[in-house]
């Protein structure tokens, strides 16, 4: 491409224009044809204005080492031939510059493909920042020209500009200025873009955010100053004022004086910035900034009109009746975790003024139809459900034991490839199961009859090891190993209820963290059904991990009746000590038995076991290393592939073969977290699956794996429901959201 650059710091300079060089220079590595124009001094928060009646002149400008002010200012051009690089300098405003960059000099190369303004020496982020920013100023212009432009801005933290987190910044800007160009929405005039500079930028997450309408509230936003002094070097003001950002306190109050000759410098108070950030939810362009990610904002270049506002006659109603009532009303209960980011994924979808917030249904005006609710299961209005299948959406179906209940799971399992021999989608990823009932363990001799996997797996020289799990659990309770009958047996020996008169000397089973994990506290009601899979040894480990045993965490979204989709930011989720093979012991045995010493430490992978520190044991499944003994570089990849084909047959099995047990709804949407397990051949596992899963398990670090899961549930779900005309976007779901769809039915259930 060819790209004009221009910005509102001037040239080069560690003062006040630190970054535009090496960003250039990055945009030529990159491959593309860059022209240079700028101020030939600082034009900071001068937004989009010109110079009436001024001649602007230009200067010439050679830049000298990189991070170094050793660049060189000429009043002529370079002779025609000369390699030395040149850009151009003009005494005028970022507006000025996009207008004689555009149209007047570079003549002689191709066309300008998009217009960078920046990068800008601090963030342009909120209305407040926005409106006079010369570096947005600049971009605006060159939109109302008819050219792409997108507005770069760096958000720094310190003072040190260090070349590894500028370059770090750099590289990102080109890949998003890339990126950009060949999706440009045909909506948006121009884009203002904030990147973080901070370490591993690259690796954050871009959102698209709104701008933050903000006010100043704290008085005014200049400083009255003895009417002697001298002003300031524009440069030097520019420099005081950026590094103390938001580091002013919104209370601050500047000089008060009764001279009727005053002097005033301008001093806006940071602070109400960020004091409207943090009193604002989730989804905007400040909040981004603040949380680490890279904001991208699409703008159009004009002021334009509220865009929930309809043209035409204005009438005027009374409070609270319907025509003033927003598009629909949204139900959001959730723990602190996960509220934020529910919140931030409806700002990225919808704007603020279409929906409201209310905190139960008990709040909802009697009127009310379209609502979206978004509460534990326990909470949702059904009837509300049931009675408004057009205008109401919940985040769960009625039914859905066939997937979530472990002995139900195993029956939709069953009946499918009783029905569908040939399938290979899901044969070869269920370990096998066996399921039973039993209440007492005197009664297991007859639970156990028609077991007949278990009982050859007993008579077999080589011992075999099983999994057992209580059907109702979760949160890994009541899971136990054995390998032989005479285990199973004790198991739920130590699960009848001991007379406490006479059995206070029984060795109860040990916890981890203080919470029981093998049994004991285990729920009455969950133990009654069981199931008892083979334990998949050897596991997939990995020497970059200590050779840890994990389970892959994918989280599955169903939507209506019935469309299902895999989200591909997977987690792997780590054991806390190295493998070792069931029944031998480990370096830090903890024994549950005089006679069977299995760890749970090892074989339990699940993070509610875990210590608070959980260091380590979550991780992003694409970050696992490429390389992996035995197993080719791409094995991630077809474990993804795996897990969605695998993915789609287990619902449709349970759409189709447990109709009474998984009843979907087309007003109804769930997320469903997945485990999986993966042996030493690369082949991925079913363990089990759970409905609205605990996703604080993810930790802050992975936080944004679970905003974007948000991100698309709200985009395809919600913005789907309430706004179909969505559906016509560009791309696909995958392509947007990271989804890939593994399923999509007709089931007839309106």
């Amino acid at each position: 491409m060819h790209i004009l650059v221009i910005n509102d710091d001037g040239p080069p300079s560690n003062q006040s224009s630190p970054y535009i060089h090496a960003f250039v220079q990055t945009l030529q590595n990159a491959g593309h044809q860059v022209s240079v124009i700028l101020p030939h001094q600082q034009r900071s928060w001068i937004g989009k204005a010109h110079f009436v009646g001024h001649v602007t002149k230009p200067t010439y400008f050679r830049p000298g080492t990189l991070h170094k002010d050793d660049g060189t200012t000429h009043p002529r051009p370079l002779l025609s031939g000369e390699d030395e690089e040149e850009w151009v300098l003009v005494n005028g405003t970022p507006a000025t510059c996009a207008q004689l960059g555009l149209h007047h000099f570079f003549q002689d190369k191709p066309p300008i493909d998009v217009v960078v303004s920046g990068p800008n020496y601090g963030r342009n982020s909120t209305s407040l920042f926005s409106l006079s920013s010369g570096t947005i100023g600049g971009a605006m212009e060159a939109a109302v020209c008819r050219k792409r432009a997108i507005a770069l801005s760096f958000a720094f933290y310190s003072r040190d500009h260090d070349p590894d987190l500028i370059a770090g910044a750099c590289r990102l800007s080109v890949k998003l200025v890339e990126h950009l160009y060949n999706h440009w929405n045909e909506d948006a005039d121009l884009y203002s873009c904030n990147v973080p500079l901070v370490a591993g930028v690259e690796s954050h997450k871009i959102m698209y955010t709104h701008a933050l309408q903000n006010y100043w509230t704290s008085g005014s936003s200049f400083q009255e100053v003895e009417a002697t002094e001298d002003s300031e070097d524009p440069q030097s003001q520019e420099q005081q004022i950026r590094e103390s950002g938001e580091s002013q306190s919104a209370g601050s109050q500047g000089k008060t004086t009764r001279h009727q000759h005053r002097h005033f410098k301008w001093a806006p108070k940071f602070g109400d910035i960020q004091k409207s950030i943090d009193e604002s939810p989730p989804g905007n362009d400040g909040w981004a900034i603040h949380q680490g990610y890279t904001s991208v904002t699409p703008l159009k270049a004009n002021y334009l009109h509220a865009s929930n506002v309809s043209m035409g006659e204005l009438k005027l109603y009374a409070a609270n009746s319907p025509s003033s009532s927003p598009a629909f009303y949204a139900v959001i209960d959730a723990d602190p975790y996960v509220l934020p980011l529910i919140h931030s994924a409806l700002s990225a979808n919808f704007s603020t003024r279409s929906y409201q917030f209310l905190a139960s249904p008990e709040e909802l005006p009697s009127h009310v139809n379209k609502v979206l609710q978004i509460t534990p299961y326990e909470s949702l209005d059904f009837a509300r459900l049931l009675k408004h299948p057009k205008t109401a959406l919940a985040n769960s179906y009625v039914i859905r034991k066939a997937l979530i209940r472990k002995h139900y799971l195993h029956n939709t399992i069953t009946s499918w490839w009783s029905k569908h021999s040939h399938d290979t989608n899901l044969k070869g990823h269920v370990p096998l199961t066996v399921q039973f009932e039993v209440d007492y363990a005197e009664f297991l001799d007859e639970a156990l009859v028609e077991c007949w996997e278990l009982k050859e797996s007993w008579e077999k020289d080589e011992k075999e090891w099983w999994i057992l799990k209580p059907g109702m659990s979760d949160q890994g309770q009541g899971v136990r190993l054995f390998s032989t009958e005479e285990e199973l047996r004790s198991i739920f020996e130590e699960w009848d209820e001991p007379d406490s008169e006479d059995n206070e000397d029984v060795e109860t089973p040990p916890a981890i963290n203080g919470q029981d994990v093998i049994g004991a506290g285990t729920m009455t009601s969950q133990l009654r059904y069981f199931i008892a899979q083979r334990y998949i040894h050897p596991p997939l480990l990995l020497a970059s991990h200590g050779k840890r045993k994990f389970h892959i965490r994918s989280y599955v979204l169903a939507v209506g009746a019935l469309r299902t989709y895999v989200y591909k930011d997977m987690l792997a989720l780590f054991a806390p000590l190295p493998y070792t093979a069931p029944g031998a012991p480990s370096s830090d045995t903890c024994s549950l038995t005089l006679d069977n010493p299995i760890d749970p430490r090892v074989h339990l992978t699940n993070t509610c076991l875990q210590d608070n520190s959980r260091e380590g044991s979550v991780v992003r499944f694409w970050d696992l290393p490429g390389y992996s003994e035995n197993l080719p570089e791409h094995w991630k990849n077809d474990v993804f592939e795996q897990i969605c084909r695998a993915t789609g047959t287990l619902f449709e099995a349970a759409a189709r073969e447990q109709m009474i047990h998984f009843q979907t709804l087309e007003n109804a949407f769930e997320i469903f977290g997945v485990d999986w397990i993966v042996d030493e051949k690369g082949v991925a596992w079913l363990l089990e699956i759970n409905a609205f899963p605990d996703f604080k398990q993810s930790g802050e670090a992975l936080k944004t794996v679970v905003q974007g899961l948000w991100n698309g549930v709200v985009g395809i779900a919600v913005r789907g429901f309430f706004t179909p005309e969505a559906a016509a976007e560009r791309g696909t779901e995958e392509e947007r959201f990271g989804m890939r769809r593994v399923l999509d039915l007709d089931l007839g259930r309106r």
